[in-house]
């Protein structure tokens, strides 16, 4: 009877062999070669399995990890050599595990099938990918907090609507992206536990008859438990779009956060400006400075965004149990961790490049009457009724406006015309710095809450 050294796999069942053009197109190996360590990781606990519950023999596990070790150094040294017509990744390194092992090496396969066995690949992939991420997300922060430490004084407009609103600090502005992220990799943390179950001993969709042992290869793979229906553990790829979906989110705040430095860092607001080595020239126009990096973030956050709809519409018509869709599966994944991977390397180092301009950020506070909330606040505060303060506030607004001036320019008397309740003391709210610090309560933008603001995250990052 034909080897697998020379037949396919499954060439027993068929009168003709697989078309050259049906191979191109079915094959998997140019990118779920990705998995390679992952499936020896895999292989190696379930042999360990088989061995502890008398299904191979002692021998079997020795020449099965002699051979696997082999080809993890092979892989590692770029000297593996990859076949397309062994299809993917798995019966890649079978194939070459029973070359230098023989029987033992197809015996490595008892009690499993390719279905629950790429599933437990991409789990202990998208596990190990998470851990990375969450790193980085933390570099990120630290950036930012480094970053916030020196502006808790530095004004600048806060907007709605893109018009000036109130005035806030730099600081405060980057701490909002803090918070950001420390919800995106809490929505990471949460779903690595739903990543790390176990589907091997589903094997093809119905478990096995051999006396295996499931709760042991978790435990040598370090899941937390086991995916308890055989059906759901080798069909479902729900793990891989709740990761997609948060990595589009963080990926959505990054762009968001990348519109922003592209708006500041033009001459016609000139906020800030990014190092060198994130911009390039025009090949046309000497002067241009061009924000390259933050343009990109925004061009890749639909990429990620479309992986998502991707792998929802991968799934939305499937029935169970397995199907070859799920092979369509990995190129998003794969695109969307090291993209995201790129982006918060790339980001983190950018925002420790950014050089911050507090003249321009004060100039344009004080345009817009940032501070009018401040003279409706100060009205309220002397007893008039909060509609009341607004309209004798806006019309002190239509006043500067005509003279052409801020409203801590205008002379007490010309305001209190709109208010008798106006004194002297009114123009220590109308100052940026009066309005900063009267915001002084947890998330507010007085300096000192948002000091306090950037201690308490340095200590979660810590921690």
């Amino acid at each position: 009877m034909a080897s697998i050294q020379d037949k396919d796999t499954w060439s027993g069942r068929f009168n003709e062999p697989v078309a050259e053009l049906v191979k191109r197109y079915t094959a998997s190996v140019d990118f779920d070669r990705k998995l390679a360590l992952f499936d020896i990781r895999g292989s190696l606990a379930h042999a360990q399995m088989l061995t502890s519950c008398g299904i191979i023999a002692a021998q079997d596990l020795s020449d099965i990890q002699r051979g696997l070790a082999q080809i993890e150094n092979e892989i590692i040294a770029g000297e593996f050599e990859w076949s397309l017509d062994l299809e993917d990744v798995h019966l890649n390194i079978e194939k070459r595990l029973t070359t230098l092992v023989g029987d033992a090496g197809k015996r490595l396969h008892t009690g499993r099938s390719r279905n629950d066995q790429v599933a437990t690949d991409v789990r202990l992939y998208l596990r190990s990918a998470i851990d990375d991420l969450l790193e980085l997300i933390k570099s990120l922060q630290s950036a930012l907090l480094d970053l916030a430490q020196h502006h808790t004084h530095t004004i600048m407009p806060g907007f709605t609507h893109l018009q000036v609103a109130q005035p806030i600090s730099f600081a405060h502005h980057l701490m909002a992206y803090f918070e950001m992220l420390k919800r995106d990799a809490e929505r990471l943390h949460d779903a690595r536990h739903r990543v790390n179950r176990l589907p091997l001993g589903a094997a093809a969709l119905a478990g096995t008859s051999y006396p295996i042992k499931r709760e042991m290869v978790a435990e040598l793979l370090g899941f937390e438990g086991v995916c308890e229906n055989s059906l759901d553990a080798v069909s479902d790829r729900d793990f891989a779009i709740e990761f997609t979906a948060c990595a589009s989110l963080i990926m959505t705040h990054l762009s968001r956060f990348s519109e922003e430095l592209i708006l500041w860092m033009s001459p016609r607001v000139g906020f800030i400006d990014i190092a060198d080595r994130f911009c390039t020239g025009s090949s046309i126009m000497p002067q241009k400075k061009n924000p390259d990096v933050p343009e990109l973030v925004r061009g890749k956050t639909g990429r990620v965004n479309g992986h998502l709809v991707a792998l929802l519409t991968l799934m939305k018509g499937q029935p169970l149990a397995y199907n070859k869709d799920n092979q369509e599966d990995k190129e998003p994944l794969f695109d969307t961790v090291e993209t995201l991977t790129q982006t918060l390397r790339i980001y983190a180092d950018m925002v420790g490049g950014i050089k911050v301009k507090p003249e321009a950020m004060r100039s344009a506070a004080l345009q817009g009457y940032a501070t009018a909330t401040d003279l409706a606040d100060y009205l309220v505060k002397k007893g008039v009724p909060f509609r009341d303060a607004h309209e004798a506030v806006a019309l002190a607004v239509r006043f500067a406006e005509q003279k052409g001036c801020d409203l801590a320019d205008i002379e007490l008397a010309e305001l209190q015309q709109f208010s008798a309740h106006i004194a002297d003391d009114v123009y220590q709210v109308l100052s940026l710095e009066g309005s900063l610090a009267s915001r002084n309560h947890i998330g507010g933008t007085a300096p000192n809450q948002v000091e306090a603001a950037i201690a308490r995250a340095r200590t979660y990052l810590a921690s």
